[in-house]
């Protein structure tokens, strides 16, 4: 699938390839198992995390992945919230720049950590909500919302959004 947007801004690109891990729309995860877990993080330098990987690591990523999705499509931040709780500390300054520590017993803890304070970071930062999930069902795409208006819902308008305009015609077509 070609998705026709630039990537999310740098802070946010790491939690935009994360949870593009899954293209749903053709049926693919990266974390399905340990192998592709493991290429995976290594592809997006996140080695020590694939050194480290295990079984429960494996399934925290993943968890940790739909919990940031579920966040970002506004469906509830109770996951991500527990993640704030256990991994982060308080922010402080350090060299003129504040700095949120991360935690953590795991590499994969530490990184999914560092994801959330991306995330932390973009909404204090004033543009809050422009990584969004597109919201079709069976996509999900993450993308980086770059109108004027933050008003995109589709991660494409050639793909996503062509194809619930047609559903909706068909719809109107079939009730006349």
């Amino acid at each position: 699938m070609a998705y026709d947007r630039p990537p999310a801004p740098d802070q946010l690109q790491p939690v935009e390839a994360f949870g593009n891990s899954a293209r749903f729309l053709h049926d693919e995860d990266a974390l399905v198992d340990l192998a592709d877990a493991r290429t995976w993080l290594r592809e997006h330098d996140h080695q020590d995390v694939a050194d480290e990987l295990d079984e429960p690591a494996r399934q925290e990523l993943v968890r940790a992945r739909e919990a940031i999705r579920e966040h970002l499509a506004g469906a509830g931040s109770e996951r991500l919230n527990d993640y704030a709780r256990r991994l982060l500390g308080t922010p402080q300054w350090q060299g003129g720049r504040i700095v949120i520590p991360v935690g953590g017993s795991t590499a994969a803890e530490r990184m999914i950590g560092e994801l959330v304070v991306a995330l932390v970071v973009a909404d204090l930062s004033g543009k809050p909500g422009r990584l969004k999930v597109c919201q079709a069902e069976d996509c999900r795409w993450l993308y980086y919302d770059r109108s004027p208006g933050n008003n995109s819902i589709w991660c494409s308008m050639d793909i996503c959004g062509a194809r619930h305009k047609m559903r909706a015609y068909r719809a109107r077509r079939k009730d006349a």
